[in-house]
């Protein structure tokens, strides 16, 4: 099927995809770690149109006392290859979202999708419903036209990847999902014209700080010791000297550096005449490829080693996430290239890249499985006011189709 006839196909299902967004993206998922009710119910919705127009699909169930339900859903879908059918071509969406935050910040309600300007309004709906309805339609169209590739498309619909893919991807590799002959591609980043296709991530660390000291009143600091004093000096210098240490640039980045940022900061006394007895705060941490979570492991132990004796307090931390950088993917591995491809058709000059934030690909790569993070979005995940542009939808299924198109 040409790009002509791909494009007039997907342009009829307009109405549909767009009805999807909006039903899906109703139904609430947000992980439950971020205090949500987990992605079953979203889950159950992805099954039915699935049964609807009669995919075959498997169920992962992974155990979570989290959720009400027990356990988390993984959904794979397979249209097997004509040739090869020891590799399969991935496409991978997640189905979880993070919480809205700040409501007063929201011009609509983030759980009732509002279409307004040919954008869809909502939580989630960028990061990652796009990506969902997008691959779900790819395998519908699949299935509908009897569309076969040399090797197996597959469609996977995973859990939990907004903290850490624990009961999501990191499973299904567990489980010996993927073979060494696969390859990926993740709708969970990218850029607004389309032409970014991400191939390698920082070295992602979050490091949760404790200092314990001594809470006394106010007025008598020389009874106690200051955690909160303590705290934001340790703080300060650990992000001033981090940068200094790490300041390489590489360009196949946006930033094209590391980054070491001070982000939640949690409350200690309830009273402005109390010293705290304890302080805690976390940094987030994206790092060069080219250095060792270990090894600023062992900058930052040395740091709270001389706190320790000089302040007489006593530090510990820990990784809420981290994740050593794997190898990029390769620019002439097949699947960059078959993208490349589709989108040079669609008149868009596309070019590899690396980001600072995490995905689902970073897992495959350390599998040595090539994967890409690929999509037409305009960058608004976990920000108010989310939306997804209509026609960026329809672009990406038209691309993906058009990827597979190459595997023919």
């Amino acid at each position: 099927m040409n790009i002509k006839d791909l494009t007039t196909l997907v342009e009829s299902r307009q109405e549909q995809i767009v009805s999807d967004m909006v039903a899906m993206s109703s139904i609430p998922a947000i992980n439950p770690q971020n205090n949500g009710t987990g992605e079953y119910e979203r889950c159950q919705w992805i099954l039915g149109v699935l049964k609807e127009h009669h995919v075959s699909f498997e169920v992962i169930e992974v155990a979570d006392d989290q959720v009400q339900e027990g356990q988390r859903l993984n959904i794979i879908a397979k249209i097997p290859g004509t040739e090869n059918k020891a590799k399969t071509l991935w496409f991978i969406a997640h189905t979880d979202t993070v919480s809205p935050g700040d409501l007063k910040a929201w011009h609509t309600d983030p759980f009732k999708p509002e279409i307004k300007d040919g954008r869809i309004y909502g939580l989630g709906v960028e990061d990652n419903g796009q990506g969902i309805i997008s691959i779900l339609h790819t395998c519908l169209v699949m299935q509908e036209q009897g569309i076969r590739a040399k090797c197996n498309i597959g469609f996977i619909f995973a859990a939990d990847e907004e903290t850490g893919s624990d009961f999501g991807l990191k499973e299904l590799i567990r489980r010996k999902v993927f073979s060494a002959e696969d390859e990926a591609i993740v709708p969970d980043a990218g850029s607004p014209d389309g032409t970014f296709i991400e191939i390698a991530e920082k070295s992602i660390a979050w490091m949760k700080f404790t200092v314990m000291g001594k809470q006394t009143h106010g007025s008598m600091p020389h009874l106690g010791i200051n955690a909160g004093s303590v705290g934001a000096h340790l703080a300060v210098e650990l992000e001033d000297t981090l940068k200094e240490l790490y300041a390489d640039h590489d360009e196949l980045f946006d930033p094209p550096y590391s980054t070491f940022e001070l982000t939640q900061k949690f409350s200690n006394v309830e009273s402005p005449n109390i010293i705290p007895g304890e302080d805690v705060f976390v940094m987030d941490m994206r790092v060069l490829p080219k250095f060792k979570l270990a090894e600023l492991a062992d900058h930052i132990n040395k740091t709270i080693a001389r706190y320790e004796y000089r302040e007489k307090v006593r530090i510990r931390y820990e990784f809420l996430q981290k994740v050593d950088a794997p190898v990029p993917t390769a620019q002439d591995a097949l699947v960059v290239q078959n993208l490349k491809a589709a989108l040079a058709e669609r008149s868009i000059q596309a070019y590899c890249g690396g980001i600072g934030g995490g995905t689902c690909a970073a897992m495959l790569r350390a599998e040595n499985i090539p994967a890409v993070v690929w999509s037409t979005i305009n960058e608004l995940a976990h920000q108010p006011n989310e939306y997804t542009e209509i026609k960026n939808i329809m672009q990406d299924t038209l691309v993906f189709l058009t990827t597979i198109s190459k595997y023919c």
